[in-house]
Parts: structure tokens; sequence; C-alpha cells
């Protein structure tokens, strides 16, 4: 029987997803505890994120509710991030924002309901966060080194993916610093086999050029649209994706590029909280 888990890819198409409704943590959440820029309004916050379920459940994706109960965890919403999901397993990982530490077994548990064998966890002084890891292709994950994801953690990673998987480290700016959330995927997302959409001031120049020359074209997010998420894109398949609907620029530029592209509106789930359709969704399964 073929495992219904495994998500080794950026693009393949969704077939089983996670997701959490905002929740009374969310909507309560202290601006200047969570570094939002302002308290979300959960009534509108639940009405956006039925809108993104909605969009998935159109693709043909099987959506899972992660409900455990996380009182004062504003960003467990972000079921990106506690775990990655290989073809072995799920590796569970430690989050590096301290306030996030305990979402990490909370998931696990909602993936046990569905059947997926825990791979690996990682532990002691190890960090890492779903943001700063890339699927390149099948083969290939990219870790962003930060303030999220550390050396250690990189380190445990290497021994956790599946042994035919290369992992490449790729170097975080500081931005606005430990507080702030500047994963990876923060300034890249890849929504074809050979597609990427990257706000290409922040790309380290080594893996600019190592997706060169795996062949990538780029869908360049102009600065005004890069405080608004533009590089923020989840695939539901090859060449189809999900974006914030206030970034036109970068949806027409993604048009050009072969794309089809739905929008969702992001205004409390997303802009006020710093996380996009990507983190907002944890893919168990792509086919």
């Amino acid at each position: 029987m073929t495992p219904s888990y495994g998500s080794q890819s950026m693009v393949d198409r969704l077939q089983s997803v996670i997701v959490r409704r905002p929740d009374a943590a969310f909507g309560t959440a202290d601006p200047a505890t969570w570094h939002y820029t302002s308290q979300p309004d959960l009534t509108a916050a639940q009405a956006e994120h039925a809108h993104l379920v909605s969009l998935l459940t159109a693709a043909g994706a099987e959506v899972v509710y992660h409900d455990a109960p996380l009182p004062d965890h504003a960003d467990a919403i972000f079921v990106h991030d506690p775990v990655l999901v290989t073809n072995e397993g799920a590796i569970i990982l430690q989050m590096g924002k301290p306030l996030r530490r305990g979402e990490e077994a909370a998931l696990e548990a909602t993936l046990h309901k569905m059947g997926v064998p825990i791979h690996y966890r990682l532990s002691g002084e190890a960090t890492a966060e779903g943001g700063d890891l890339l699927w390149v292709d099948q083969k290939t994950l990219a870790v962003g080194r930060g303030f999220r994801t550390n050396e250690a953690g990189l380190a445990q990673l290497r021994q956790a993916v599946p042994a035919d998987v290369e992992v490449v480290s790729v170097d975080l700016p500081y931005f606005q610093g430990p507080e702030a959330c500047l994963h990876l995927m923060s300034f890249i997302s890849i929504v074809g086999h050979d597609l990427a959409v990257v706000y290409a001031p922040f790309m380290p120049v080594p893996f600019w050029q190592l997706l060169e020359r795996r062949g990538f074209r780029f869908v360049e997010v102009p600065e005004e649209e890069w405080v608004t998420m533009g590089p923020n894109v989840l695939a539901l398949a090859p060449n189809e994706c999900v974006l914030l609907e206030n970034n036109v620029i970068t949806k027409a530029r993604l048009e050009a590029a072969g794309c089809i592209v739905h929008t969702y509106k992001g205004n409390e789930l997303s802009l006020k909280a710093e996380g996009g359709a990507t983190c907002l969704t944890r893919p168990v399964w792509r086919k």
C-alpha cells in the first residue's frame, strides 16, 4: 500500500494539508509580545482563513484541522513551522522562537491521528523552523541558517533527511534582528519545477547561482510588495498557486510566467501577523 504522506517538494500537486483555524489565542494576541503590527480581529481572521481553506479544497486537497488545545500560542495557526514531512515520515523540529515551544508535540499528535510515522526528532540545542526549509527538488533541501534555525539544527537535519537528499545551507540576513520573523521562505517561494518567486535584494548570491545552475527562472517581487508578503506564495500544483490578493504586480508577473494564480484576503490573518499562505499550511502529502 502506498503511504499517504511525503512532501519532498514545494510544487507537486497537494493531496493533504494541515491547517489551524484562528482561535482565541490569536484573537487576543498582544502585538508587542508576538511582533504583530496590531491585534487581529478574530472574526475577520476566521473568515479570511475559511476562504483560504476553500481554495485548498477546490484544488482537490484533503484539509485536516489541527485543533489540539494550545492556549497562549498565538502563532500556532502557522502550522508550517513545527514539522517537516519527508517520504520516510515526519521530522519533528524545535522552534527557534521560544514563545512557540510546545507547538511541536501538539502537531505531532495530529500527525499521529493521520497515520504519519515519526522519522526523527530534533533534540538538545538544535532549533529549526519549517519556514527555513525549502525543497529545491525531491532530493535537495535548502536550509536557511539564521535566528530561527541554528547550526546544531542544520547538523541534525543532515542526519534526519533521507540518505539521498542533499542539504544546502543558506545564510540569512540580519534584517530586523532576532525578534522579527525572517525565514528563508520570507523572500523565496518555489511555484514550479523551474520557477521561483523571489525578493532579490535578500537573495544570497551563492543560492541565486545554485538555482540558476538548476535551470530556474525568477519572478521578482517589487519592493512595495515585499512588505505585503509578495514572496509568500503557496503552490497547489506546478505553476498553480495562492497569493495574498493585494500583490497585483507579483500576480501579473506570475501569470506572465505561465501560472494560474488564486488570491485570498489576509489583512487580519497574514499582514498583521507575519505569515502568508505557506506559513498557514503544512503539506503532508504531495504527489
